[in-house]
Order: C-alpha cells, then structure tokens, then sequence
C-alpha cells in the first residue's frame, strides 16, 4: 500500500503515492536502451542489474513527481539524458576513488541525482542522500529500497538523511566523513565548497556539476576564480575542470565537472552560517 503523503511536513495526508516498483508500470525499453547508450558514450559498460536499478529509481521519481515537486524534467527521454546521463559522467572520474570502504554523500539530493545512479554505476561501500526537505526524504527511502532491491547483493548501503548540510557537516557522523561528496544543484560553487568540503575527508574529493556558458557574465572561469578563497580556507585544492564534451561530443554541451582535493582538515568554523557565507572570507 502506498505511503500517504502530507500537504505539508506538518499538515494532513493528502495522496497516496507508491513505496515499491512493482505499484508502478516499468517505463519500458526505450528508457533503458537510452540510458545504455549515453553511458557507452560516455565509456561506461552498465549490466542489466544496474540498468534495472536506474529505471526503477526514475519510474519512481515521475510518478511521485505527479504530486511532489522533485524535478522540473517530467518526460522519462528528458530524464534519461538530463537526470540520469548528467549523473554518469562523474563515473568514470571517481573509478577510482570507489571500493568497498569507499563512502559517497550526495549533498542535496532532492530527487536522487546523481546518488542513487553513482549506487548503480559505481562499486560503492557506502551512499549517504542528504537533504532538509521531509518528503523529499521520504520518496528518496522509498528509492533507495527499490534500487537496493534491483542490484541485489552486489550493492552500498545507502540511507537517506533529512538534515541541512550545515548541522550535518558539524555532526560527528558527518564531518570528513565521505571519500566523496557528490553536489548537482544550482547554486554558486563557492556556496557549494563551503558547505561541501567539511564534509569530505582529508585525501578525497569534493565533484560539482555545473555549466560553462563563456557568454554570460556568470561564466564559470569567473565562478572559480570567486571561489579560489573559499577552497583554499576550507582545506582544498582545484584539481581541474572537465567538459563532458571532451569525452562524449554533443552529448551535453557545457556540462561540466569541478574536482575539487581535500589536502588538510577544515577549520573547525566552516561551513559558516548563511549571513556570513555572504561575506568575503
């Protein structure tokens, strides 16, 4: 039976929406076949295991995203190439951070990218979704469940966790607790490395997706350049920049990744509160 839903965290059930892949139709093959084409593109071989996992994770998100607002991207062709393509080009850049004691923390998760396909994709001891928002972190306990299910015993444990990243990363389970943490969300990356990096441990690596658009003022040299203060004060080094372009021509044009080192611990006063993220550090 599925979970009913509150209009709000607080308010009265609203909908009943689907705890488990089977009370939803599979999107088909067409999504699958699309989703192994892009990873071949991208140099990624996916058995039917990991296939399985990342198709259930998406028939999941279109059909929880009827009543809960998880992603602006409704059509299952938008979410193969955007959601779930856009989250495999960090795969074959963290090979070799993964393992079986490796942890990867997917800072503001919302609907699950790119955590629970970095799940599929990659072996992993350890996935950790972070997000503040309650539904969001219920319909990500809902997926995790299913794509666990899907890759049977060859699989991470991974838990979904409702906390804002700044309680989070002065927890004790959650400061330099992660070999990587994994963060796809529009904000600036020196908004993102102060929030990212507490969180990751001395030797691993901060991954930042973000777009290059060498027209706009906001262009992402000029983004870094804003952030340069930032990674160095909370402990990290720039290791490059990498355009999907150069890997998969024309399959996302101006997605890139930002690698970002962790060299030293970070001060004990970072991540700062939001008003004083504002200010110069």
């Amino acid at each position: 039976m599925g979970e009913r839903v509150p209009d709000s965290d607080d308010g009265p059930a609203r909908e009943s929406l689907p705890e488990s892949a089977a009370e939803v139709p599979p999107l088909g093959d067409g999504f699958t076949d699309a989703v192994a084409g892009y990873a071949m593109q991208l140099g990624i071989s996916l058995e039917a295991r990991q296939l399985a996992a990342i198709e259930v994770h998406a028939r999941l998100l279109l059909a929880w995203n009827r009543h809960i607002n998880l992603t602006a991207i409704r059509d299952p062709d938008a979410v193969a190439l955007l959601h779930v393509a856009d989250s495999l080009t960090a795969v074959r850049a963290l090979a070799g951070r993964a393992g079986s004691n490796a942890r990867l923390l997917d800072l503001g998760s919302g609907g699950g990218y790119p955590g629970l396909v970095l799940a599929a994709a990659l072996p992993l001891g350890a996935v950790a979704l972070l997000d503040s928002v309650a539904k969001k972190v219920r319909f990500l306990e809902v997926a995790s469940r299913a794509v666990a299910d899907a890759l049977g015993s060859d699989r991470p444990h991974v838990a979904a966790i409702r906390a804002r990243a700044e309680a989070f990363a002065h927890a004790r389970e959650g400061r330099e607790a992660s070999n990587v943490v994994a963060v796809r969300a529009v904000a600036s990356l020196a908004e993102i490395v102060e929030l990212g990096m507490p969180l990751v441990r001395v030797g691993g690596e901060l991954v930042a997706w973000k777009r290059d658009d060498p027209e706009s003022a906001r262009a992402l040299d000029v983004e870094i350049e804003s952030a340069r203060s930032i990674i160095g004060a909370t402990g990290g080094r720039l290791e490059g920049v990498e355009a999907v372009d150069s890997v998969a021509p024309g399959l996302l044009p101006g997605h890139v990744l930002v690698r970002i080192d962790k060299v030293r611990s970070s001060p004990a006063r970072y991540p700062r509160d939001p008003a004083q993220r504002r200010q110069v550090v």
